[in-house]
């Protein structure tokens, strides 16, 4: 499997996930201590997907996340780049009625103007290659009104819980990473964590990309965090 650094170049990003596609759920379980699947549900409620509308859910990977929003009823397309954790996607969400697993560029969106009521993306947007240019896109893709929810890992606050944060990135994945199969990704993804801006540095980002009404909540004392925004039309 192939080593992605943070130069995020997409085709070492997209090889690594197609390489960790099978066990993806469990890396992300495994990394956050099981965190991980509390976050989701609060993303859920963020979102309020109602009957009715239609949902993009960037980065969706096996469809892990985006399969509440078709069981409430949204059309909802889950979107990635990695054609492995498609493939995955495809076969685990058989059924699922609502949902459609699309392949894409996060930078070049395969959809038109305007086309959805709520877009969302998930431990996601850190590994894209261009933050703000992806933002933008999501932006297009949104209708007047739309909205926006993203949720990533961050930083806490506090110093003392940012500290063993930092020491937990630094020393404790790669002690996992040595039992693993997929020691890369652990060790990319701890990187990856440490290189991302907090929460009110991302927020600028999301607003210099032209999204209105941008806030944030922290999630588990802010080691990871929910943004929120309204595209202005």
């Amino acid at each position: 499997m192939s080593r992605a650094s943070l130069d995020k170049k997409p085709t070492d990003v997209a090889a690594m996930f197609d390489g960790t596609a099978a066990r993806y759920d469990l890396l992300n379980t495994l990394m956050t201590g099981g965190l991980d699947r509390r976050w989701r549900r609060e993303v859920v409620r963020a979102v309020g997907a109602r009957p009715g509308e239609r949902i993009l859910d960037l980065a969706a990977g096996t469809g892990t996340s985006s399969v509440p929003f078709a069981e409430a009823g949204a059309e909802t397309v889950a979107c990635d780049f990695s054609l492995g954790m498609l493939r995955v996607g495809v076969r685990r969400q058989a059924g699922v009625r609502g949902l459609r697993f699309v392949a894409g560029d996060a930078l070049r969106l395969p959809f038109a103007d305007g086309s959805f009521d709520a877009v969302t993306i998930s431990f996601g947007l850190r590994n894209i290659v261009d933050t703000g240019k992806a933002l933008r896109e999501l932006r297009r893709v949104a209708k007047p009104g739309g909205r926006l929810l993203v949720c990533e890992v961050s930083h806490p606050p506090n110093a003392l819980l940012a500290f063993g944060h930092r020491t937990h990135l630094r020393y404790a994945l790669p002690l996992l990473a040595r039992v693993s199969s997929n020691p890369d990704s652990y060790t990319y993804l701890a990187e990856s964590t440490l290189a991302w801006p907090d929460q009110a540095g991302l927020a600028r980002l999301i607003q210099d990309a032209g999204w209105d009404d941008v806030r944030w909540r922290d999630l588990t004392f802010g080691v990871a965090a929910m943004h929120h925004a309204v595209n202005p039309g």
